[in-house]
């Protein structure tokens, strides 16, 4: 299962304390959730504002989606949870 990452669309969910992006398998869309754990982890001074949270995002798009390849790979789900555990 190959997923892309095209869409530069991204929102941070407040209630789940994480950044809510999008992947592509041909013409499946699935969402992901990277927590602000995670993100804490790559990058430790971040501030928990949500224009900050939203630029480490930004900043780390690359590595994230990596990640977020990987857990995708790993079987089929209705969305996909990037953890600390990823990284």
């Amino acid at each position: 299962m190959a997923i892309g990452f095209p869409n530069l669309s991204r929102s941070y969910d407040a209630t789940r304390r994480a950044v809510h992006f999008w992947g592509h398998d041909r013409s499946m869309e699935s969402s992901f959730f990277v927590t602000v754990a995670a993100l804490q982890h790559i990058q430790p001074n971040l501030r928990l504002e949500a224009a900050d949270i939203l630029r480490a995002f930004d900043i780390n798009r690359e590595r994230i989606c990596a990640m977020a390849a990987k857990v995708y790979a790993r079987g089929r789900r209705g969305s996909y949870d990037v953890g600390v555990a990823e990284f």
